[in-house]
């Protein structure tokens, strides 16, 4: 089943009923309605990067910390 329907906030009101019981949970795969409609440059990376867009040191970081992870559990190949 395909509705569109508005956010408002945490809610999304739909175009027409659903015949579902109240409480009822579901599953909500949320995409903008225009999806041809162009995003300004650098849009789509800031909204990628979700919380971390207005925290560029955090992340830098955070990616300092991951690669250091991962030289600590790195095995040695084979030969």
């Amino acid at each position: 089943m395909v509705l569109k329907g508005v956010v408002h906030g945490k809610t999304i009101e739909l175009e027409q009923p659903v015949n579902l019981p109240d409480g009822q949970e579901v599953t909500v795969v949320v995409q903008p309605a225009e999806p041809g409609k162009k995003l300004a440059v650098g849009e789509g990376l800031r909204r990628a990067f979700g919380g971390w867009s207005d925290d560029i040191k955090g992340l830098d970081e955070y990616l300092e910390w991951n690669r250091q992870q991962r030289k600590r559990t790195r095995r040695e190949p084979a030969e």
